[in-house]
Formats: structure tokens, sequence, C-alpha cells
């Protein structure tokens, strides 16, 4: 990293910084030389047990990095009985300014001046024992340089401690963008994820439902065989190609598009939204299942329900409408998407649904709820959404209904013929916990679960047409379905 680099790098022998040997070697040539030079007017010339103690005060720096206060001690401990012997006195003051100097450098303050204390103490009673006006002069000399390298040593603790938190503030910092770059990128691998999932079930779905009825018609009966019939579910399965493969292009747009700063490749348009919904219903209708479709987001409350039957009509939203934001827009569209294939694939290709989309008045609750649905705002969403003095926003109530009992499709003329059985051993998918992904990235709140009147599955869904969410506002054709 970076930081690191502002740290010194020591190199070291068997553990031992280099840079202390040369220092221990450093001071035992200048203890020699003050020992023979100042001998005898500083005192007498160091006999063997003299030299043991300047060699001991000098090997005890070895540890002074790892245990400076014991190396203080040590060192103090050693300079008490050389001095009391007289030996020249000079000789052993630099390994005290070191000792004292690595544990100003270490600290706490507190056991630093505390230490100092001790030894200006011991100093000044044995100087003042003697009584002379020199030595009160070398009392003085002597303290001051000790204060000096107590205060040179604090100030080397403030600024490694000033330098260790830049290098803190900098991995931290460092840190930080590295775990917001991951999130970036598991929220865009999540969100492509949640697209091709989307895209790809639904298709593959009724791609599978529509070539088992062709594959039922054709061996159900083969001397009554409806050419008619065969060749509708296989113009059913050319279809669902065609537009899977129209809505990958336009995903894979979409996503490198957002690679090149937002610019579209080719200006096909965005992903689809609530005016695709019909298409779904048709698509589900082309593989047999029975889909009614209600849009109700107009100011007058009214819209124009489809007819039950896969003959039925467009099933368009009738005028006026307001058009939800492109962001609630294309989550409406994935989440009726992935519920009709689920019910599908779950109920039969025969299952009936019933997709309802109504304008609604809602409260949304700061972060998680218990994921019901209801209009009380309990759900399993996040990011809530801007409403007014009670706490209620516009919203968008999504309800799709399936009987989760399949029933002879009208479209097939053979008599007697079983239905394709309906898919039923899957392992768990991600289609709910998508749906609910979807929900949450605009700030409203999706219920997944089996009907409580009556046999099949319900999800409700409620999305604030206001969400202040992060990624409410932001168009499809920029940031893709949310």
């Amino acid at each position: 990293m970076l930081a690191r680099a502002l740290l010194p790098r020591r190199t070291t022998v068997r553990g031992v910084p280099v840079a202390d040997l040369g220092l221990v070697a450093a001071l035992l040539l200048v203890q020699t030389g003050l020992a023979l030079s100042l001998s005898p007017q500083d005192g007498r010339t160091p006999g063997l047990f003299g030299w043991l103690l300047l060699l001991g005060m000098a090997f005890v720096l070895l540890f002074r990095r790892a245990h400076p206060w014991l190396t203080a001690i040590a060192v103090i401990g050693m300079a008490g009985p050389y001095h009391g012997l007289d030996y020249v006195h000079t000789a052993a003051v630099p390994a005290g300014l070191v000792a004292l100097f690595s544990l100003a450098v270490a600290g706490p303050p507190i056991r630093t001046f505390g230490t100092l204390g001790v030894v200006l103490g011991i100093m000044s009673s044995v100087m003042l024992g003697a009584g002379s006006a020199h030595d009160l002069a070398e009392m003085l000399r002597g303290s001051g340089w000790l204060v000096a390298v107590v205060l040179v040593g604090e100030a080397v603790r403030i600024h490694r401690n000033y330098v260790a938190a830049i290098v803190e503030r900098a991995e931290r910092a460092e840190r930080t963008r590295e775990q917001e770059a991951a999130r970036r990128v598991a929220e865009e691998r999540l969100r492509i994820a949640r697209d091709l999932h989307d895209l790809l079930a639904h298709s593959i779905t009724l791609i599978g439902v529509q070539t088992s009825v062709a594959a039922h018609i054709l061996v159900a009966d083969p001397e009554r065989l409806d050419r008619d019939a065969v060749a509708k579910s296989l113009d059913g399965i050319a279809d669902t190609c065609r537009d899977a493969r129209a809505e990958l292009r336009t995903t894979l747009e979409v996503l490198r598009a957002s690679d090149r700063g937002g610019e579209h490749v080719n200006g096909s348009g965005p992903l689809p939204g609530l005016s695709g919904i019909p298409d779904l219903v048709r698509a589900a209708r082309g593989a047999g299942a029975r889909v009614e479709l209600a849009v109700r987001l107009g100011t007058d409350a009214d819209g124009e329900r489809a007819p039950g039957g896969p003959d039925g009509a467009d099933a368009r939203p009738a005028q006026p409408v307001a058009e939800p934001p492109p962001a609630v827009g294309a989550a409406i569209y994935r989440i009726v998407q992935e519920a009709l294939t689920n019910a599908v694939r779950h109920a039969g290709p025969t299952v009936g649904v019933r997709v309802t989309v109504c304008r609604t008045r809602q409260a949304f609750p700061d972060g998680e709820g218990s994921g019901d649905g209801s209009d009380d705002g309990s759900g399993d969403g996040s990011g809530a959404p801007a409403g007014d003095a009670d706490g209620h926003c516009d919203a968008v109530r999504l309800t799709v209904l399936d009987d989760g009992a399949p029933s002879p499709p009208p479209s097939l003329p053979v008599a007697g013929a079983a239905d394709p059985a309906p898919e039923h051993d899957h392992p768990p998918g991600f289609g709910i916990v998508g749906m609910r992904e979807r929900a949450r990235s605009v700030g409203g709140t999706l219920d997944a679960a089996p009907r409580t009147d009556g046999p099949g599955f319900a999800v409700t869904a409620v999305l604030p047409l206001s969400a202040t969410h992060p990624d409410a506002g932001v168009p499809a054709t920029t940031k893709g379905s949310p």
C-alpha cells in the first residue's frame, strides 16, 4: 500500500535491528574513549567490574525497542554502583541518555517523566552529598542533558503517532474505496443476474410449455391431428424466441451503455415498462394460460379489463393512464413477468391468472418490514419514500393471483387428451428473491405467498410513485431494470 511507504523499514539480524547493533558498537567505543581520556580528573579508571558494568549498560540497549521500561531500569541499576565506585562518571552518561530517550519514545509520558524524576532525585542526593560547587554545577549540567533528551524523545513519539494516524487514515480510506468498489461490482452483478433471470426464465418457460403442447398434440391422436394447433404452438415458440432475442439485445445494449457513460449503442430505446405488460399477457395466453389484466392508474380510477380467454383483446390499459417513473415501470414489468413465469411453470400451462395494477395511497416504513405487502406498509422493503403529513404517498399496487388449478385449454381441440403435466419438483430458485429485490430497489414492498382464500399463489407489490430511494428515479435507459 502507498500508506506503508510512510513507515520506516528496518533490517534485522536474528530479530535485532542493525541500527541497534551499530548503536551498541558505537556506544562501547565512546564509553571506552571517555573512561580512558577523562581519568583521573572525572573519576577513577574503571577496573574489571567497572568495565563489566559499562559493557552491561551498552548490551541491554539491544532490547530498548521491545522492552524500553526494563532496559531503563537495568541501565539505572548498573549506573548506581558504577558511580558509587567513583569510576569515570561521564563514561556511563551516554547509555543512560539512550535508555531515557528510548523510554520517552515508547511512552507513556507519565512513566517517562516518573523515571526521569527518580533519576534526578538519585543524582541530586549523590551530588549534594559531596557539597562542592563543582559537583553542583555538574549536577545542573547533567540534569539539563537528561531533561533535553527526554523532551526530544517526547517530540519523536508525538511525531510518530502523528505519522501512524496519517497511515491509518490512508489505509482506512483505501479499504473503504475497495469495499465500495466491491459493493458496486456485487450490485451490478446482481442486477445483471436479475435481468437475465427474468428474461431467460420467462422465455424458456414459455418455450418449454409451447413445445410440450405441440408434442402433446402430435402424439395424443395422430388420426385427428390438428395441424393448425401444432402450427400455432410452433409460431408461439418462434415469437417467444424473437421477443427474447430482442429484449436480450436491448439488455446488453443498456449494459454496454453503462460502461460508455450512459449513451445507447444504437438508440434502440429503454427496457420494457408498464406498456410492455400486455405483451407478457399475450405471450402467456399463447402458451395456454387464462390471463386477465386490469390497469387502473388514471385520475378517474377507471381501467379496462381484458377478457379472460386466450382470444381476447390486447388488454391495453384504458386512458387516461399516469405512466409511473421509468424505474418503477420497469420493476412492475419484471415482477409481472416473473409472476406469470412462476404461475405457468408451477401450476401448469392452462392456469388462470389475474393481473391487477391500480393506484393507491400507502405509508412506507423506514427500514425493512414484515413483507406482508398490506396497506399498513409493512413489507420486505426499504428506503421509505417521501409522503404527506400522515406519512402516506401515491403508490402503485400490483397484484398477481393464480388459481393453481389447471383446466382444459379451450384452444386444444383434441378430445380426451390429458394436459401436459406441470413441473413440480424444482430446485429452489431466485425468482421470489429477485422480485423482492426489485421492489426494494424503488423503495417498495412485496409479498409472495400461497393464497388464503383458496388454491393458488398470490404476489402483491406496492411501489411508490414518488420514491426517494437512490435507484427509484434512474431511467431504465441508463440504469437498466432495478
